[in-house]
Parts: C-alpha cells; sequence; structure tokens
C-alpha cells in the first residue's frame, strides 16, 4: 500500500507539472466558433481537443456537439418498446435482452448508499446503479425498451451522432434516471432533519452502463430492430378519418 500511494502521488505530481505548461500546439478547443482555449492550452488540464465547457459538455452528454435528447423526443420511441417487449413475451431474443438485464441485477452485488459512493472507482458506481434497480424492483423490460429507443431516435436524427460513446451514453442516462437516491430523516429537536443524495449522472459511469446495456440488448437489436420499428412508424401514422355523409352529397350534388 505504501509503494502504490507514493506511485499514485509521483503521478500526480508529474500531472500537475505537465498541467501548468501551456500547449503551443493544441491551443484551441475543436469545436468550430468556440472562442477559448483548449484546457491543455490553457492551463486547466491535459486535454488537448476542448475547453472545460465543451470537455464537460462531453462527459454529461457522450459528445462535445451534441446535447443529450429530451423525454419528449424519446418516450414515444421507449413506449412502443415496451409494448413490443410485452407483446411478444415468448420471442426468444426478446427474452435473452431481457434475461441478461435480471443476470446484471444478479450479479450487482450488495446495494450501496449513493452517500457512501464518494471516492468509489466508475466501474463499482456503476455496478451499484444495477443493485439500486434491483432493489427499486424496475421491469427490466423498462430498461431493454431504454436501449430500443435510443437506438431509434438515433436512426430517425438526420444529424445524428453515430458514436458507440454517444448513443451507450444516451441509454445510460435514461436508465440512470430511474434508479432514485438515497434519502434519509431524522428527528431533531427543532424538526425532521432531511438528506437527499442522487448520484451523478456524468462520467465513465455513464460509460461503464451503456456498455453493460449494449451487452444485454445488443443481439436483440441486430435481430428485432426492425420489428419495433415498424410499430413506431405504424403509430405515428396519422389516423383516416371517414368523410361526413352530407359532406359526400354535397360533392355528389355539385359534381352533377
Amino acid at each position: 500500500m505504501p509503494s502504490n500511494w507514493a506511485s499514485r502521488q509521483r503521478r500526480r505530481d508529474v500531472v500537475r507539472i505537465r498541467a501548468s505548461v501551456p500547449d503551443a500546439y493544441h491551443p484551441n478547443c475543436r469545436v468550430f466558433g468556440c472562442p477559448y482555449l483548449s484546457r491543455a492550452g490553457s492551463r486547466d488540464g491535459l486535454d488537448q481537443r476542448f475547453c472545460r465547457r465543451h470537455a464537460d459538455h462531453k462527459s454529461r452528454h457522450g459528445s462535445a456537439y451534441k446535447g443529450s435528447y429530451s423525454a419528449a423526443e424519446i418516450n414515444p420511441y421507449r413506449r412502443a418498446a415496451i409494448n413490443w417487449l410485452l407483446a411478444n413475451p415468448n420471442d426468444r431474443w426478446a427474452a435473452n435482452a431481457v434475461q441478461r438485464v435480471q443476470t446484471l441485477y444478479a450479479n450487482a452485488g450488495p446495494f450501496i448508499e449513493a452517500f457512501r459512493l464518494r471516492g468509489q472507482p466508475p466501474r463499482v458506481r456503476a455496478t451499484n446503479m444495477w443493485a439500486r434497480l434491483r432493489r427499486h424492483e424496475v421491469d427490466p423490460h423498462i430498461v431493454v425498451a431504454a436501449w430500443l429507443a435510443v437506438e431509434m431516435v438515433i436512426a430517425d436524427d438526420r444529424q445524428a451522432v453515430s458514436t458507440s460513446e454517444y448513443k451507450r451514453v444516451q441509454a445510460a442516462k435514461v436508465v440512470h434516471r430511474l434508479a432514485s437516491g438515497s434519502h434519509r430523516s431524522w428527528q431533531q429537536r427543532g424538526g425532521v432533519l432531511e438528506l437527499h443524495k442522487y448520484p451523478a449522472s456524468r462520467g465513465n459511469v455513464l460509460r461503464h452502463i451503456g456498455e453493460d446495456l449494449e451487452g444485454a440488448a445488443g443481439l436483440l437489436v441486430d435481430h428485432r430492430l426492425t420489428a419495433v420499428q415498424a410499430l413506431v412508424a405504424e403509430r405515428s401514422r396519422p389516423a383516416t378519418v371517414a368523410p361526413h355523409p352530407r359532406s359526400v352529397g354535397v360533392r355528389r350534388r355539385a359534381a352533377s
């Protein structure tokens, strides 16, 4: 342990020294129109591509150029995906995806309160997210539907970001919202003291969750995504309304 601590301390010192020297070869942020310097060019880190603002945007949304989809954009696809999964319980690919999510629940280990996760590695925090879903008894069909919805909304987006990282982060953000945080309350002399802690939805935690999701629902997407997309297209098709009989009579008299 002492040698490991000393190695980490030396690494921290080296990074601090490198970050204190501006990088003259990568001075500007790569986002078109951004007036700020990159983190490496402004003594704010070692990132040679983006400034602090766009680096944080990429950490939270999976892309430095595009934000996350809103609930209004993604919920129609989620509802269609859930309806398809419930209507096809005997489909082997759908059953396989649901079973894989249940396996993620079972292998997540013990549940850890959100306020005890501070300082834990991203992989541990991502695994605990599955434990929270298990504790709150979230239906695995809802988790599978989240990945299907992200696949479909990206396929229909004319300005979509097609990277795997963006897709994983978008799906992970949907699933991450299903797992509530930790809530505690204590009775005191002056009243009730409450503590509410919600894990941050950003960083490598989302990448690990999205990777787990892709591994669970990847085969279902390969074999059944077209069928789910057909259901979405059918639901979004405008309904045909029969003409009123009086209007038909008026048209016939006008024609005569």
